[in-house]
């Protein structure tokens, strides 16, 4: 199983499944772009494998680019693992207190973010590509948190996977003005006069969001792999059949 593993300890296991061409589709993980569903579910299972879990472990969404959030319960488990019909509908932010609950982000340029707290056994995963960033889709997950499960942002920890680098996030003035508008993001781009067009490291803006919400800086840590230049990475970019990585967060059985 190709995999970068950002965390494991007693508590957590955390990581990002990487592109593979010995694996069947290159190791792609979404069953919502993919030639067979069962080639799907042959490199999940392969993960599922690895991580000591089961597929009906997995939860996933619907993903719409959306700044929707979801608490996951044990009732969740199996949502989405095999099957896009049950998955969590119009979501791009999952969080859970639950054990043995692997929540799962699907990206392939977008910015995954996964985050832990230690103290309350909280994980969560959120997909932020640059509509979700827009809609503040990281501030609005954690402010959720902070206000609906009293977690103390200070203990919150935060990885920001591999995503688009801002070299080849390349936009027109219509992105460049909704990242403007959001009153923060005017360090994170460049303006190309060459091409007419403007930069934004969407990664930067996303760990502004968490700092935002009280993350302290030193807390968050950043994938800095641009899924565009790397062979690992897949780029909906550079190929717009491209497949998904998986990033997934579980709290393990006490």
């Amino acid at each position: 199983m190709s995999l970068k593993i950002y965390l494991d300890n007693d508590q957590f296991v955390a990581g990002t499944t990487l592109k593979n061409s010995d694996s069947p589709e290159q190791n792609n993980m979404a069953l919502h772009i993919c030639e067979d569903p069962l080639n799907i579910l042959e490199n999940r299972q392969k993960l599922a494998s690895t991580l000591k879990c089961g597929i009906n472990d997995f939860v996933c969404a619907n993903q719409t680019h959306s700044a929707n959030v979801h608490q996951v319960n044990l009732s969740d488990k199996g949502r989405g693992s095999q099957t896009t019909e049950d998955a969590v509908a119009d979501t791009d932010a999952l969080y859970t207190f639950e054990s043995n609950t692997l929540l799962c982000s699907f990206t392939a340029d977008c910015v995954p973010v996964i985050f832990y707290n230690e103290a309350n056994g909280l994980s969560g995963v959120i997909h932020s590509g640059w509509q979700g960033t827009v809609k503040e889709i990281t501030l609005k997950t954690f402010q959720q948190i902070l206000e609906k499960n009293q977690s103390d942002p200070k203990n919150i920890q935060v990885i920001l996977g591999p995503a688009l680098s801002q070299e080849k996030f390349e936009v027109d003035v219509d992105v460049y003005e909704k990242f403007a508008a959001l009153g923060y993001a005017e360090d994170f781009m460049y303006f190309n006069k060459e091409t007419n067009k403007y930069h934004i490291d969407n990664q930067l803006t996303v760990k502004k969001q968490c700092e935002l919400a009280g993350i302290p800086s030193e807390n968050i840590k950043i994938d800095q792999t641009c899924t565009f230049k790397s062979e690992d990475g897949f780029s909906y970019r550079q190929d717009k059949k491209s497949g998904r990585h998986l990033s997934f967060i579980m709290r393990k059985e006490s």
